[in-house]
């Protein structure tokens, strides 16, 4: 069974429009432990969409990947802590 990874965004830098590549996609506020509730938000058919716990404004850009933002800084990638065992 091909799972599909949903995309975290983060706005640690506190801007107030995120260009992202998806339109499905998770919202995180900042990064752990300063998050919010990681809630999935979906822009349907519209291009833009504002996260109803930090107020960032999420934009549609086609022109990127899933696994890219504007700024880059925004994509959130989980890194295991340290001493933990590799699956």
């Amino acid at each position: 069974m091909a799972q599909t990874l949903v995309p975290h965004f983060i706005n640690d830098k506190g801007v107030d429009r995120i260009a992202i590549g998806v339109k499905e996609f998770q919202c995180m506020g900042a990064t752990p432990p300063f998050d919010h509730p990681h809630v999935y938000l979906d822009m349907g058919d519209e291009a833009q969409l504002v996260c109803p716990y930090c107020s960032t404004l999420f934009h549609y850009d086609p022109a990127l990947k899933a696994t890219e933002s504007d700024p880059p800084s925004c994509v959130f990638v989980a890194t295991a802590p340290a001493g933990a065992p590799e699956a």
